[in-house]
């Protein structure tokens, strides 16, 4: 009988077996994160060039990306539109599924960072103007005392911008307006409300009603207004004035505090000037209005997920205190 020798034996299935996990680990690395994330970003900017832009990137590395990306998956995932391209089916099924993968990338990003950190970390701020003094300082301030292990690298951004750079990963946390932000529905972000800003008017000292007991909107609705021409102030003094009856008419436009209560104080018009703006001049007079008084509502926001890093929660934590000693929310 001969004798048996182990280097006889068949090792089909083991070279089966072999081949099958090296197919399961290709499969998976068609799945590259940087790609997709390049995906979600022109699905939110809408072109190839704001997309490279958004992501300093070269529209031709965009592009040759996201080629890239539909051979890795083998499936189509732009499409012409005119001059311009957009998402597939596929695209839109592809991003579907990775923005459950960048949440939870972001979670175990946040668990390293309690883990490897702990106290220690820096988080990148991105915030409007009249936010960074009035609420950005003073948490950072305190953050120092209570950590000063984590350090604050604070970028200042129109409102609508801070969510563009939270997005893109260019900063942790954003500051924004909730009229200018996302839908609390975005998958991509978690919002967090800070506070109710009251809108003070703003009239020359030499104005009949500057001295009145008791002033409204409505008494205004004859006024020259002064604002901006677009943007978030402009949208927020119509609907002020809209929802007390009338709708303003716009005197002069102007985007910097300055520049309007310079104009206030000579007369040319009135204006609604945020509480946390903290802007004075001497020849105008700041009052509070009545039974009509709007608010602007300000909000943090982070990347989904991102909320369980400590460093950024104690930041939130730092915001929310700043918050509470201006207004409440």
């Amino acid at each position: 009988m001969a004798e048996y020798d182990s280097s006889d034996r068949d090792d089909t299935s083991d070279r089966d077996d072999s081949y099958d996990r090296r197919d399961r680990y290709d499969r998976y690395d068609r799945w590259d994160i940087k790609k997709l994330r390049i995906l979600r970003a022109l699905r939110e900017y809408g072109t190839v060039t704001a997309t490279a832009e958004a992501l300093v990137l070269t529209p031709s590395a965009v592009s040759q990306q996201l080629t890239n990306l539909a051979k890795q998956l083998g499936v189509p995932l732009l499409e012409a539109s005119g001059r311009r391209v957009r998402l597939t089916g596929a695209a839109e099924l592809v991003l579907r599924h990775a923005e459950a993968v960048f949440e939870q990338l972001e979670r175990a990003d946040a668990e390293l960072a309690a883990y490897v950190q702990g106290e220690v970390g820096e988080v990148r701020v991105g915030a409007f103007s009249t936010a960074v003094p009035a609420l950005v300082v003073p948490a950072v301030r305190a953050l120092g005392e209570a950590h000063p292990g984590i350090t604050v690298q604070v970028r200042e951004a129109e409102a609508a911008q801070a969510y563009e750079l939270l997005g893109a990963g260019s900063v942790d946390l954003a500051l924004s307006l909730a009229a200018q932000a996302p839908s609390a529905a975005d998958p991509r972000f978690t919002r967090v409300p800070l506070l109710a800003d009251p809108l003070d008017l703003a009239l020359p000292r030499a104005h009949p009603l500057a001295s009145a007991p008791a002033v409204r909107l409505a008494d205004f609705a004859a006024e020259p207004w002064i604002f901006g021409g677009s943007g978030p102030w402009s949208e927020i003094t119509r609907a002020a004035c809209e929802a007390a009856g009338f709708s303003p008419h716009q005197g002069h436009s102007a985007a910097g505090w300055t520049a309007i209560l310079a104009m206030v104080e000579a007369g040319m018009g009135v204006a609604l000037v945020p509480r946390m703006a903290s802007v004075r001049r001497d020849g105008v007079v700041m009052r509070e209005l009545a039974a009509d008084r709007p608010h602007r509502h300000v909000v943090a926001a982070v990347r989904r997920g991102a909320e369980d890093a400590p460093a950024v929660g104690h930041v939130l934590d730092a915001l929310r205190d700043a918050a509470a000693r201006l207004a409440p929310v």
